[in-house]
């Protein structure tokens, strides 16, 4: 099940959505351009390290810059093509509308502060783990759990494979995004993974669901059916 468009109407052009989308492609064009151990220096400068923000050296403060600036560069950086492609696909789809609620300052604000609660939450899951947290995903699970709280009957334009068929159908929200939370669930509770930070995807959507309430600006609109 993939989804690819929503019917949800907009006011305000998402210009802050729009930059976002931009700015993640720009990086990850940026790092295809580098030679390939320079790609891997790139991605270890820019990642998260939970271990490394669970073990900040106290007595020199001076240095934790160099492990706390990752927490915001990590959400523009991304592993490959597909990688990139799905988180954008989900922030082009939902985020146009929970920029629309909020308005552009609020937005940014909001998309961040998810971003940053994401991944706080895989931190304290994995404080141990020496492995890079890349990606926007956990910032994105926070617009789709704002957007489930905003437009829970919102119809989503979506790809359904069943078996050798393939068909597209016009779901409500409430089904597209429970079924994405389900499987973080599932996930999560096998333990997750080393290579899918499943607590950053459940923690940025908690936060999206709860921080809508002070960020929405007015009141939403949704198409009538």
């Amino acid at each position: 099940m993939i989804p690819f468009k929503d019917d949800n109407p907009t006011r305000l052009v998402p210009y802050i959505t729009i930059a976002l989308l931009l700015i993640n492609i720009a990086v990850f064009v940026r790092m295809l351009l580098l030679p390939p151990e320079a790609q891997q220096t790139w991605v270890l400068r820019l990642a998260i390290i939970p271990y490394d923000l669970t073990h900040l050296p106290l007595g020199r403060p001076d240095r934790w810059p160099l492990h706390l600036v990752p927490l915001v560069t990590a959400m523009f950086v991304h592993a490959g093509w597909l990688h990139l492609i799905g988180n954008l696909l989900y922030l082009w789809i939902f985020g146009n509308n929970v920029e629309d609620v909020m308005g552009h300052g609020r937005f940014i604000v909001f998309y961040t502060l998810c971003g940053l609660l994401a991944a706080s939450v895989q931190v304290a899951a994995r404080p141990e783990s020496r492995v890079p947290m890349i990606g926007a995903s956990g910032a994105i699970a926070g617009v789709l759990g704002a957007y489930l709280v905003l437009f829970p009957t919102a119809r989503v334009r979506t790809l359904l494979f069943l078996i050798v068929i393939v068909r597209v159908v016009a779901l409500p929200a409430l089904i597209v995004l429970g079924v994405w939370l389900l499987l973080q669930l599932i996930a999560a509770g096998r333990g997750g993974g080393e290579g899918v930070a499943w607590f950053a995807h459940l923690g940025g959507f908690l936060a999206g669901a709860l921080l809508i309430v002070p960020f929405r600006r007015k009141r939403p609109r949704q198409a009538l059916y």
